[in-house]
């Protein structure tokens, strides 16, 4: 253990002591793809919590906690939080137990139509109550948007080719995508929790109405097009979605949801986001395994090219970044060579 982990470790046990779970069996819980870790806590008599342990400066628990606290405000299920400590990075969360949507699903099936009704009504009701303005988010912008996007120019592509992009290759890309968005026409905003999907998503069958979708990961939320995490939802790099079932959930939201009122509007980012998803995604896996050595991410990267070939394929709005790929990178649709090909390489230089 470095001097750094001691000290870090230090401040650990000596905000559990303050908050009285100095003494609770610790129980890793699997890694995700930031920099966080958790632990559940278990001081006995049923009493549990979650530890959230963020380091500075890589994470940063404020958000988190402040969007949390509004969530709460706005009736929704997101997870209590027992005890902060800023500057260290950490938190004792509420637990909500193990019963995320994935697993529901893997082991009955028969509840999907339940839990995306459930998740569509969630995410409507937050639409259409939550006061987002109140919390001074960032603005999910062109700016990040282009920025979220370039991780498949500057990951994928080098993954795929063997060869970073050239300057005039990725300036096109960017410029491709800014077509796309400028051309749009303008939407809802609000609340974007940006990883609205199953993962993230618990079961509390105690709970009744929305309150009974527990909500997690949603640090990174901004305001902004309120399509984006129903899209994130229906359109999932994780696992397959009947197209009739995303397509009636589609319309339950809109049906639920006044603060979107022109569907025509909605459908055009719904479809804009869906593919800047896709593409942020296919870049991000790839990262993980390229960079930080995660290599479970991966498996999903096949869905998410079939979803963005699908979009690219079928929306003309979509024709500036369908004739970038078409010029620059006919073979994205093609498998990923193995990863001790080009897992070895030097690292793409980018964010």
């Amino acid at each position: 253990m470095t001097v750094k982990q001691d000290e870090r470790q230090r401040n650990l046990e000596g905000f559990l002591t303050l908050a009285g779970w100095g003494g609770a069996k610790r129980d890793p819980l699997p890694g995700d793809a930031s920099f966080r870790r958790y632990v559940r806590l278990d001081r006995g008599r049923g009493e549990r919590c979650l530890l959230m342990d963020a380091p500075p400066p890589q994470e940063d628990v404020r958000p988190f906690v402040k969007v949390a606290r509004h969530l709460l405000d706005c009736g929704a299920s997101a997870p209590r939080i027992l005890a902060v400590d800023n500057d260290s990075g950490f938190l004792l969360l509420e637990d909500f137990g193990e019963d995320t949507f994935t697993r529901i699903l893997a082991r009955d099936p028969e509840q999907e139509t339940a839990l995306y009704e459930l998740a569509v009504d969630c995410l409507s009701s937050l639409h259409g109550n939550s006061r987002s303005g109140e919390l001074h988010l960032p603005q999910y912008d062109t700016r990040v948007l282009l920025r979220e996007a370039a991780l498949f120019c500057d990951w994928y592509f080098p993954a795929v080719t063997g060869r970073a992009p050239t300057t005039t290759q990725r300036d096109s890309y960017l410029q491709s995508w800014r077509e796309i968005f400028t051309a749009l026409p303008p939407t809802g905003q609000g609340l974007v929790l940006r990883d609205f999907h199953v993962d993230n998503l618990m079961l509390l069958p105690e709970r009744s109405g929305v309150a009974a979708c527990g909500l997690l990961d949603f640090q990174d939320a901004l305001q902004g097009p309120l399509a984006y995490d129903l899209v994130s939802l229906l359109e999932d790099a994780r696992r397959d979605i009947d197209t009739q079932m995303a397509a009636l959930l589609k319309r339950r939201y809109l049906n639920q949801t006044s603060v979107e009122p022109d569907s025509a509007a909605f459908d055009a980012w719904y479809a804009a986001l869906g593919a800047q998803r896709h593409a942020k995604v296919a870049g991000i896996f790839v990262r993980l395994l390229w960079r930080d050595g995660k290599d479970v991410y991966l498996k999903h990267v096949p869905r998410v090219l079939r979803l963005l070939a699908s979009k690219l394929e079928s929306e003309p709005a979509l024709a500036p970044m369908a004739e970038w790929v078409t010029c620059h990178f006919p073979d994205y649709k093609q498998p990923l060579p193995p990863p001790k090909v080009w897992a070895t390489r030097a690292l793409p230089i980018g964010p």
